[in-house]
């Protein structure tokens, strides 16, 4: 019995507790989370009342200012804030890029959480890119306020509510603007009439693999706040932090 305990105890003697706590090798470490920062991007949670009029780009960009100042977020109202918006062509006016008017990130929703480290997140010239480079979908494309806006899939809390997910760009996947002839943009956002189209995107992206860009999935049935409604939206739009 006594060589039995002393052969225990030198055991125990000879094994450091470093060694005892080391991670079995070749697990792979757990990359950090990303950063949170101040909130810099958002859905608005109403549109404007009056379909795709939005009184141009100006008006767009006022009522982004608006509702992140009126939100309480921590540095959203010394922030100038910017619509995700194209215009197009017209006459000798150049078209407008959405991409070129909402600085060059990063940016945060309403929780904190980073949705795109920069353009090239953000962005993309092909589908799968504009898919994979950045985290928007229904959980992390809230508005100003933290909500989420509902999508083709209901959400807990939110069983009575209709599909949203439309939201207005008149822009291409790559974030630029349309150049063809086809009114994209419901005459530049200052029309609310049953002709010409605006061009959107789904922030809720859990559809089909055609629908799953959040910049560009289709054209609206026509401008009016009705028009909106019936093709699965409500006439909102996102808003970014261009500084």
């Amino acid at each position: 019995m006594k060589t039995t305990a002393t052969l225990v105890t030198a055991l125990l003697l000879t094994t450091s507790l470093p060694a005892l706590a080391q991670e079995p090798t070749g697990v792979p470490e757990i990359p950090p989370r990303p950063a949170k920062g101040e909130m810099s991007f958002f859905v608005t949670s109403e549109g404007m009342g009056d379909g795709a009029n939005l009184g141009g780009l100006s008006g767009a960009d006022a009522h982004c200012q608006s509702l992140a100042e009126a939100s309480g977020a921590d540095g959203a109202a010394g922030k100038t804030w910017r619509a995700y918006l194209s215009t197009q062509k017209d006459g000798d006016t150049a078209a407008i890029n959405a991409r070129d008017r909402i600085g060059n990130g990063p940016w945060y929703n309403a929780k904190g959480v980073r949705i795109a480290k920069g353009q090239s997140d953000l962005h993309g010239d092909t589908l799968d890119e504009a898919r994979h480079g950045n985290i928007l979908n229904i959980n992390t494309a809230l508005t100003e306020t933290g909500e989420k806006v509902p999508g083709e899939v209901k959400i807990v809390g939110q069983d009575g509510a209709r599909n949203q997910h439309d939201i207005l760009t008149g822009t291409r996947i790559d974030g630029r603007a349309f150049t063809d002839t086809l009114d994209r943009t419901c005459r530049n956002w200052t029309t609310s009439s049953e002709s010409g189209s605006a061009n959107v995107g789904h922030h809720d992206r859990l559809t089909s693999f055609t629908s799953m860009s959040w910049v560009s999935t289709h054209a609206s049935i026509g401008c009016s706040q009705d028009n909106l409604i019936a093709t699965g939206g409500a006439g909102q739009f996102y808003c970014f932090a261009a500084d």
